[in-house]
């Protein structure tokens, strides 16, 4: 049979080709998609990052209030009563008292005790025998705090029209600012259970001595540092509280005159939410 000349002139190409072709798209379509994946990865932020910045937003004061998640429901065995350790230690736990910023009893306070972790104890026991020698008795007005009243504090702030307590606690705030400006935050020290809020007892008058400002107050006033409107005596007063506690191994709070926290506290990313009560 004669062979037509157009027949070797249409070459198509082989099922062999086709495939190897095929390939060599896929390829390039998965090094480009690979490309754009990364890229993408790299602006976006990560789930944690805005996880976590959702859950704390403005009213966090300083990090280390608020990095940890971590809650103990439980008592922990190394937590004991102050006054088991310092007997002379006198006690006015206003979050028992209707007398604090919130105008009542705080959750999680059952009873007019204070807690703090053993380590934390028998340091704040030097503090107390330290300035004893000087003529003066530690009053505490808070210490270990459970989460709890952390959250009754965060609801009572969302709340702007309870304000019967501004008049003593925050009459130069308004209460809208405060987790703007550090005052309340979803995460505190004191659930850690080595941090106390103290004033100083003279032992000759059983009275407090004149701080030149009064616990919990929400102002500039409550800055240990603060000179502007206080007497020398004021000033030295503060000073004998600070030095006996950062001499013991506390930290002091650039905010409040009154908070302490141990340098070296056991818990030191642990929130726990047991009860303040009376051992059973």
């Amino acid at each position: 049979m004669p062979v037509h000349k157009n027949n070797k002139a249409k070459v198509t190409p082989t099922q062999s080709s086709k495939k190897r072709i095929l390939f060599l798209l896929c390829v390039v379509l998965c090094v480009l998609s690979v490309g754009c994946a990364a890229e993408t990865t790299e602006q976006a932020p990560t789930i944690s990052s805005v996880s976590q910045s959702a859950a704390t937003g403005s009213a966090v004061s300083a990090p280390a209030e608020s990095e940890s998640t971590v809650i103990e429901t439980t008592e922990n065995d190394n937590f004991v009563l102050i006054t088991d350790v310092i007997p002379d230690a006198i006690l006015e736990i206003r979050y028992y008292s209707t007398f604090n910023f919130v105008g009542e009893r705080i959750n999680g306070y059952q009873a007019p005790v204070a807690y703090l972790t053993k380590e934390a104890a028998s340091a704040l026991k030097n503090v107390s025998d330290e300035v004893m020698k000087q003529g003066y008795r530690i009053k505490i007005y808070d210490a270990y705090r459970p989460q709890t009243a952390v959250d009754h504090f965060k609801a009572w702030a969302e709340d702007l029209e309870a304000t019967e307590m501004k008049s003593y606690f925050y009459p130069e705030v308004d209460k809208s600012e405060l987790f703007d400006k550090g005052y309340i935050a979803a995460k505190s020290g004191h659930s850690r259970g080595s941090t106390v809020d103290l004033t100083l007892v003279d032992m000759k008058t059983g009275r407090e001595v004149d701080m030149g400002g009064g616990f919990d107050y929400f102002g500039e006033l409550s800055h240990p540092d603060y000179t502007e409107t206080l007497t020398q005596e004021q000033i030295d007063n503060r000073m004998i509280l600070r030095q006996a506690m950062v001499d013991n191994g506390f930290r002091p709070l650039p905010e409040e005159w009154w908070h302490f926290t141990l340098e070296n506290e056991p818990y030191s990313d642990t929130y726990f939410d047991f009860a303040v009560d009376m051992p059973e």
